[in-house]
């Protein structure tokens, strides 16, 4: 796989500053069941990394004294590490909303069953990958099978109250193109996802999400090796929207990797970018005597993927 962060770290993107930290997203491994060509982290069932209690534990006292109100785990499958339900259960006894980034087809493999059942029992909001309504595409991307065993996963969310009306059980979907373009016009998309899903399998969701692909890790070295990368590079930067500046995600967010190593977003992280302007990496232990408000957040080209188009965010569209 090729190195990305030299293609990306010379930028003109403009100079941006955290204002009001939220959300502490957190990324508890890079274990899954899956192997998507998309995917930012290159997680796979072969990746072993995990995140420990003790990392955890540093997350709930920094949630705790910074007021942090939303906890977004992610992965790999983050359903897969060891202690996601200790997590959930500590997190929700702080008043804290959880979010579980869950690919959906976890919820149907041999001891997990009941992560379904637990996730509505806790009341956790969950953002669910879904790259397209019809099957074959969805295969294509993430594996033979795949989008059957996600039908199966929305059909036991949806049993459980998730995406029905005054169930307060909150049900995203996500999508993201299938290559080097940029997703459509999210409110159009999210009503023929609804329409299709529901006509063809009586399943339902709350809001549909569109994510560009971002030019990092698998994505970004595929792009490489078919000779796409610059022209990706070049549609990303040709529709820049100044608009989106103030919802980026990183304004609000900061990203714990599973070593407990602190970045100002996801995609920094996997580019292994320390926080704003330090040199070396930040532990989330050395932040619980300091604050982030109004600090720097480092940027590279890979910046202009959220700010393409409509925008592009954990919660979706931004413009």
């Amino acid at each position: 796989m090729h190195e990305m962060l030299p293609h990306l770290i010379q930028t003109d993107f403009p100079a941006i500053k955290r204002t009001q930290l939220d959300t502490l997203q957190a990324n508890l491994g890079y274990r899954c069941n899956q192997s998507c060509l998309h995917c930012h982290v290159a997680a796979s069932p072969k990746r072993t990394e995990e995140m420990d209690w003790e990392t955890m534990q540093l997350m709930l006292d920094f949630v705790e004294k910074f007021g942090i109100t939303t906890l977004d785990l992610t992965g790999g499958a983050p359903e897969m590490n060891q202690h996601f339900k200790r997590l959930v259960i500590e997190a929700r006894k702080l008043g804290v909303k959880v979010i579980d980034r869950c690919n959906l087809t976890i919820l149907c493999e041999p001891g997990y069953e009941d992560f379904a059942e637990f996730l509505a029992e806790h009341d956790v909001e969950v953002v669910a990958s879904l790259p397209c309504y019809l099957e074959d595409n969805v295969d294509a991307q993430r594996g033979d099978g795949t989008f059957l065993a996600s039908i199966e996963g929305l059909t036991k969310l949806n049993k459980l109250g998730y995406a029905q009306e005054n169930s307060g059980k909150v049900l995203n979907l996500v999508y993201n193109p299938q290559g080097p373009v940029l997703p459509p016009e999210q409110v159009a998309l999210e009503a023929s996802y609804k329409s299709e899903l529901y006509a063809r399998y009586g399943v339902q969701f709350s809001n549909l999400f569109t994510l560009a692909n971002m030019p990092i890790q698998r994505f970004g070295s595929m792009l490489i090796s078919k000779k796409t990368f610059l022209p990706y590079m070049d549609l990303l930067r040709a529709s820049f929207n100044e608009a989106t500046l103030d919802s980026l995600m990183c304004r609000s967010l900061v990203s714990v990797d599973w070593q407990g190593f602190v970045h100002d977003c996801d995609f920094n992280q996997q580019l292994k970018m320390p926080l704003g302007s330090s040199r070396e990496p930040v532990h989330l232990g050395a932040l619980l005597e300091e604050g982030l408000q109004e600090s720097a957040i480092r940027i590279g080209d890979h910046c202009y993927g959220c700010t393409a188009g409509q925008g592009s965010s954990c919660g979706g569209a931004l413009s």
